[in-house]
């Protein structure tokens, strides 16, 4: 599995809090009889990628952004469907293509589009809408343990925002996280 210290800190113990409940900490069920081998789970990110160096893979695979297990589904908050599916991956596309292309990707530790479990009225044309608004997420860190928000330009935010609006059916606003962590999380949920 792809656990990592971060992880099993979060998930809590019998002498900590649980602050997020992670898909991959936990064990197999005892019905599986199978033995679930993690050889980084006691190392943080940032010592991953030192070992992933030292092996001499390359730095695409080593700076590779994280992604939840459970896939886009911790990405679609509410009930997961092909639309709401469709939405996410539309606006994750805009996103993480801008901030290649504009050459702000560098220094980001992780970014995605996620959909929200809510309606917002807007305008498009001379119609009102009432549609879904998409949370964009860009983060700086080192370790996982904390993280501050990408300062990026309001410029940036600004052109992404129309195109996500303009080319993506069903959302009608889009708005920038500026959460660090803690007080929040990384992933949403």
């Amino acid at each position: 599995q792809g656990t990592l210290y971060p992880d099993v800190i979060e998930s809590g113990s019998s002498t900590a809090s649980t602050i997020k409940t992670h898909h991959n900490v936990g064990g197999l069920p005892d019905w599986m009889k199978l033995k679930v081998i993690e050889p980084l789970r006691w190392l943080f990110k940032d010592e991953v990628r030192a070992v992933g160096r030292a092996l001499g893979l390359p730095e695409h695979v080593v700076d590779r952004e994280p992604f939840p297990g459970p896939g886009l589904a911790v990405r679609v908050l509410g009930e997961v469907t092909r639309e709401r599916v469709r939405m996410t991956q539309e606006a994750d596309a805009i996103f993480r293509h801008e901030l290649r292309v504009q050459g702000h990707k560098p220094g980001i530790w992780q970014s995605y589009a996620a959909l929200l479990d809510v309606r917002s009225v807007g305008v498009m044309g001379d119609e009102r809408t009432y549609e879904q608004p998409i949370v964009l997420r860009a983060v700086t860190s080192e370790d996982a343990m904390t993280a501050e928000a990408a300062a990026l330009p309001f410029e940036f935010l600004q052109h992404v925002a129309l195109r996500i609006v303009n080319e993506v059916d069903g959302v009608n606003r889009v708005v920038y996280d500026l959460t660090g962590k803690p007080p929040g999380t990384i992933e949403w949920e």
